[in-house]
């Protein structure tokens, strides 16, 4: 159960909610509320299809590229770092959401789901945690993930009456509090990484 909530909250956190509900809100000003349903919707299926591909097969990907886990924690670790500093810095993230309006008319793939929710720090940082659980504590780690997308929804659902509570400024706040946490998150699996390299070496040298 302690695994369950545990991962939960990280996935939470790394997903950014507050910045998606941000980017959500500008993305569909002046659309009604069925319709901002709708796109909410679209959005979280395409990053739940996209977060279990990534989940189950990480470890099948680094085996085939030929990439340690610890290689991949270090860069992961980077990204997620620099994406925590964009947030806490000026609340976005370093993702390229701008398209021509023309061609924005369906933004709930991209660029709601992707790279908003699942930009590269969050898919290296997926990779890792798939790579990372096995057996019993992997099923866990999907439910956990999935309770994240599932409270990220409820948010985008009371996506309104959240930015009348809060304003522009609270969902800011918000918004560099989530990058703080990221930030030490981004440190831990950084720091795991190197330990994993600087271990068998000392391990040798003994």
């Amino acid at each position: 159960m302690s695994l369950l909530i545990s991962t939960s909250i990280k996935f939470f956190f790394l997903f950014a909610p507050f910045f998606v509900l941000s980017m959500f809100l500008a993305l569909t000003r002046g659309e009604s509320s069925a319709s901002r349903r709708q796109v909410a919707n679209k959005a979280i299926i395409a990053s739940v299809a996209i977060s279990i591909v990534l989940l189950f097969f990480g470890g099948s990907l680094f085996a085939v590229l030929g990439i340690t886990l610890d290689s991949f924690r270090i860069g992961s670790g980077i990204l997620l770092f620099m994406s925590a500093l964009s947030l806490v810095r000026d609340g976005t993230r370093n993702h390229a959401v701008g398209m021509p309006s023309e061609e924005r008319d369906d933004v709930s793939v991209v660029p709601l789901a992707v790279p908003t929710i699942i930009g590269p720090a969050t898919i290296g940082t997926i990779l890792v945690y798939g790579a990372e659980l096995q057996g019993w504590d992997l099923f866990i780690g999907l439910c956990g993930l999935l309770l994240a997308l599932g409270t990220l929804a409820i948010i985008l659902y009371s996506g309104s009456l959240i930015e009348k509570m809060l304003g522009r400024t609270g969902l800011n706040v918000l918004s560099k509090i989530t990058g703080l946490i990221l930030a030490a998150m981004a440190a831990q699996i950084f720091m795991s990484g190197v330990m994993g390299f600087i271990e068998p070496v000392t391990t040798a040298v003994s």
